[in-house]
């Protein structure tokens, strides 16, 4: 897996929401206790609440409707797996974390897939440049390393540009809908996303990480 691909696939579960975690709500904790009691309706609750989302989230990396559907349910199954011996304190991150690592090992193993055909090539290519290390990156840190130092960075941006930064290189958005969503114009956008590329490489630069 090569560096921009790890960077990826580290992005820690806090990270899915931009602000602190919290505990889960009671409409989350009531589907939890329901896959620590082994009700089937838990994925049926947890359909209705978060399949939307798990599917778009899926569709946004893989740019096929058919495949997002199958990672979704594969997502269902994964929770019913999981959920015990894991608590997570946010079902809606951990879904989002499940869907997330699914989508992108789809993407992978699409060998013969044309790059673009979802968000994900671009979004990777983009920040690609700002990872490149001459030598061999996997040889000089671990996964963990870098998620905890991917948490610190994301703690020093100010919330906008946080929100703007996750957006796109953790749910693949497309720039021109988080412009949208932010009330701002796509070349704003742009700026934000190149500013802290150019922060973060410092930022792994001084940790020893490239």
């Amino acid at each position: 897996m090569n560096a921009v691909n790890r960077i990826s696939a580290a992005a820690p579960e806090p990270l899915i929401s931009a602000e602190r975690q919290t505990d889960c709500p009671d409409a989350e904790a009531a589907i939890i206790r329901m896959f620590e009691q082994r009700d089937e309706q838990a994925i049926a609750e947890t359909e209705t609440q978060f399949g939307a989302l798990c599917r778009r989230l899926a569709y946004r990396i893989l740019g096929d409707r058919q495949d997002a559907e199958e990672c979704a349910n594969d997502v269902m199954f994964q929770l019913w797996n999981s959920i015990p011996p894991q608590k997570p304190r946010s079902l809606a991150a951990f879904i989002n974390t499940l869907t997330r690592n699914n989508a992108l090992n789809r993407y992978e193993a699409r060998a013969a897939e044309k790059r673009g055909g979802g968000q994900i090539a671009a979004a990777l290519d983009e920040i690609a440049p700002f990872l490149a290390a001459p030598d061999n990156v996997e040889d000089r840190f671990t996964e963990q390393e870098l998620r905890e130092a991917l948490t610190r960075f994301l703690g020093t941006l100010p919330t906008e540009n946080r929100l703007i930064f996750l957006a796109r290189f953790w749910s693949f958005q497309p720039v021109a809908e988080i412009a949208a969503e932010h009330g701002t114009s796509i070349g704003s956008v742009k700026m934000s996303l190149q500013r802290t590329k150019s922060k973060l490489r410092k930022f792994l630069r001084k940790e020893g990480l490239v």
